[in-house]
């Protein structure tokens, strides 16, 4: 390879000279990372094992690093970015206190304790503070996975943890203006406080968007109806952003996070935020491969004593001071001790901050050139340990007392019922149109609250100009349903669908809250099959129902009264009978989820009758006959003019099936 664009084969073809490092990092980060869930371990393990595997320092498999780096950079853009969106400015304000006094005490503590006890051990004081100011930091990106996987964002652990992370990001800026000053370079006060005051500025303009530009712009794009351009609009506006304030000497990462609480005060927030989330679990992936691709695994052997004894030091320091500055916002010895421990290891913004100091003459611990290699080792070290640690943390935490705002894990169950749901609970609908219309105002008519996601801007301003409450955004993406209220629905109603549509959404609901009862009503014909695999378990053949209104109409303007309906079965309840194995006749290959296609044996209402003594409804096609104890016998009439010869009893408490070819019972699996 002669570090050119390409690398050329032998047959005269030429391959990008970043395919094969690239198709290697994604397969082993796919692979790694489904061994690891499948062993329940967190998936950023696998990935910075991943890395280490992979990289130039044991297989080789990756000898540069340079495309991954790029990768990796934009993974931390992206990630920021994430975390933006889902902070709103007003969030921000909310937890002003948190960031300012707990992370201004967290990186004060952590950075002074290091720094004295780096100077015990002979470290002259330059190389002391570098090391405490590398040891303040955090890593962003791990926390933030283990508390989303967790659940704990919201809570005050989550809050605190975050508006910690805030500050250090924040502090970076200022540490590598600093830097020179340590180093007994240039860089004086007067030059300091220019860089400060044009990130000021540039701060000030990014609010002054927020409120005044991005809102018209993003409902512009919106307008369009373009999942493509709205995704291009999006991410421009967080790499744009980032780079703009980058130019200002504020770090990408704090512009990518500035760009998101941008876009966070759209009414669009949630729909980018759910159309940017794909792009970051990619690209963070490869941010925690490249981080395990810089270790060497015969550094680590050869200092694994050195290694092991800072990793401990840092995790008892960065442990107790995390633990003093959360304490410190009074919320209390379980919560700060759990944050204190979560935060307990070396962030990835440290290597951006090592480089510069590198550069300035100043090293880690003051161990020269195998400084890097150890500060490296431990930060890869810890970054693995921290789920870990956080657990250790919870336990700990739950052995001083219940924590603050923690709530009880909720307990696997079966559907809620929605009629014991609490008055507050809402009934969640996804779409909006003629059928959705009807159903919220017939829920709000009797004291029931609604809550609205749709991805059309003019379908949502009509929502809300009903006085709904709206959430933009496609269905599909979990966080949508989330912040439309998905966790403590009572019900969910998927229609203004197709089935193939309605059967996605279904999916992702049934995945986020296995408990909420969902029921469909798609645009077409309904595929039972489908539906009910995806998670439905109230289906509505919409034209079905509308041809029964209209026929039910033209009988009675005709002066013909129409059949009465049975009361089973129930018409809109998927019937998935599934044989046991071990009576199954030669015919149950056939049997397939149905809806009953009326509420009685559709030949004896037809014929205005209901004189029928048992029920059967086909598991073929969802027709509901009598059985041959009733004078009309419908149910094996239609099994053998329709050769469809198994069907199920549609009696209450009933759970078997009959085919009337073999003669033969076959009960449901149990």
């Amino acid at each position: 390879m002669d570090g050119g664009v390409t690398m050329h084969l032998a047959a005269g073809e030429s391959v990008p000279e970043y395919l094969m490092p690239l198709t290697v990092l994604l397969c082993a980060a796919a692979g790694i990372g489904y061994a690891s869930t499948r062993l329940r371990v967190v998936p950023i393990v696998g990935f910075l094992l991943a890395g280490v595997l992979i990289g130039p320092y044991q297989l080789g498999l990756v000898d540069s690093t340079r495309v991954v780096e790029d990768a990796a950079d934009i993974g931390v853009i992206l990630l920021l970015y994430t975390i933006g969106i889902e902070f709103s400015l007003e969030r921000l304000a909310a937890i002003k206190r948190y960031v300012l006094v707990g992370g201004g005490l967290q990186v004060a503590l952590a950075a002074g304790v290091t720094a004295g006890a780096a100077a015990l051990f002979g470290a002259g004081w330059r190389a002391a503070v570098f090391t405490g100011l590398l040891v303040a930091l955090s890593s962003t990106a791990i926390v933030l996975k283990v508390l989303a996987s967790r659940g704990d964002t919201t809570r005050p652990v989550g809050q605190a943890g975050v508006a910690v992370l805030i500050f250090q990001d924040l502090a970076v800026v200022l540490m590598v203006l600093f830097l020179p000053l340590l180093a007994g370079e240039g860089g004086g006060p007067g030059e300091i406080a220019r860089a400060l005051g044009t990130a000021a500025a540039v701060l000030a303009v990014v609010l002054v968007v927020a409120r005044k530009v991005m809102p018209p712009l993003l409902e512009a794009v919106a307008r369009a109806c373009s999942p493509e351009v709205f995704l291009l609009t999006v991410v421009a506006l967080g790499i744009g952003t980032a780079f703009v304030t980058s130019l200002a000497g504020v770090s990408v990462a704090l512009g990518a996070f500035l760009a998101g609480l941008v876009v966070s005060e759209s009414r669009h927030g949630q729909h980018a935020l759910g159309e940017v989330l794909p792009l970051q679990i990619v690209f963070s992936a490869l941010f925690f491969v490249s981080i395990g691709m810089l270790l060497d695994l015969r550094a680590l052997a050869e200092l694994w004593w050195l290694i092991g004894l800072i990793a401990l030091g840092v995790v008892a320091v960065k442990a107790v001071t995390g633990a003093v500055a959360l304490a410190a916002l009074r919320l209390g010895a379980p919560t700060a001790v759990a944050g204190g421990l979560m935060l307990a290891q070396i962030g990835e913004f440290s290597f951006v901050l090592q480089r510069a100091g590198h550069d300035a003459g100043l090293d880690f611990a003051a161990l020269g050139d195998r400084g890097e290699q150890v500060l490296i080792s431990v930060t890869v070290v810890l970054m693995v340990a921290t789920p870990a640690l956080a657990a250790l943390g919870d336990r700990l935490g739950r052995v001083l007392g219940p924590r603050r705002g923690a709530a009880p894990a909720p307990s696997p169950a079966a559907k809620k019922d929605p009629a014991a749901c609490a008055e507050e609970d809402p009934v969640l609908i996804s779409g909006w149109g003629p059928v959705a219309r009807e159903v919220a105002a017939a829920l709000r008519a009797r004291g029931v609250p609604v809550s609205v996601t749709t991805l059309g801007p003019d379908l949502a301003a009509e929502a809300e100009a009903a006085g709904y409450r709206v959430v933009r955004g496609d269905p599909v993406k979990r966080n949508v349903l989330e912040q439309a209220g998905l966790r403590s629905a009572r019900l969910v109603l998927i229609c203004e669908n197709d089935g193939e549509e309605a059967a996605a959404i279904a999916a992702v609901i049934a995945r986020a809250a296995p408990d909420a009862p969902i029921a469909v009503c798609p645009v077409d014909v309904p595929d039972p099959r489908a539906l009910a695999r995806a998670g439905a378990d109230r289906v509505v053949d919409a034209p079905a129902s509308v041809a029964d209104r209209v026929c039910a109409t033209v009988l009675r303007r005709l002066g013909t009264a129409p059949a009465a309906p049975g009361d089973r079965p129930a018409t809109d309840t998927v019937v998935d009978f599934r044989p046991d194995p071990q009576a199954a006749c030669p015919h149950a290959p056939g049997i397939r989820p149905v809806l009953p296609r009326s509420a009685g044996c559709t030949a004896c209402l037809r014929e205005g009758r209901r004189d029928w003594v048992h029920l059967r409804t086909c598991l073929t096609c969802g027709h509901v006959g009598c059985c041959d104890s009733s004078p009309s016998r419908h149910a094996s009439a239609h099994a053998a003019d329709h050769d469809h010869p198994v069907a199920a009893s549609a009696e209450p408490g009933e759970e078997w099936a009959w085919c009337f070819e073999d003669r033969t019972t076959m009960p449901a699996a149990d």
